[in-house]
């Protein structure tokens, strides 16, 4: 299976940016999808999670209520909204996919990774 995230880029403190994974190879809807993220400085850390179904989400504290992940199997997409951005959300996000029903926040649960797009949050 193939992951490709877009939607990265660049913008500015409260601000909002859309990010998409488009999941190819085998159907979605197969997999729980993720999002994590890479910041200078530090490991990748999870930040949001989607069951399979789609019924269930959890997040990392640090985006509770500012982020949303979705997902749409019909078209084998994963999204991430981001809402009220800050300077410490700048990161190379990347989608992830796990076979099974539930989402995990660890990173060695996830069997395939897409390739990252770049969020810049500037002040």
């Amino acid at each position: 299976v193939q992951l490709q995230a877009s939607g990265g880029g660049l913008a500015q403190a409260t601000g909002s940016l859309r990010l998409s994974c488009a999941v190819s190879g085998r159907t979605a809807s197969t997999y729980a999808l993720a999002w994590f993220r890479l910041a200078p400085g530090k490991e990748r850390d999870f930040v949001a999670g989607i069951s399979r179904n789609g019924m269930f989400t959890e997040y990392t504290d640090s985006v509770k209520g500012r982020f949303t992940i979705s997902r749409d199997n019909a078209k084998n997409t994963v999204y991430l909204q981001m809402n009220s951005l800050k300077p410490e959300d700048t990161a190379v996000y990347y989608c992830a996919a796990r076979p099974g029903i539930s989402a995990s926040s660890k990173v060695y649960d996830y069997a395939y990774w897409g390739q990252g797009t770049l969020v810049t949050v500037s002040s």
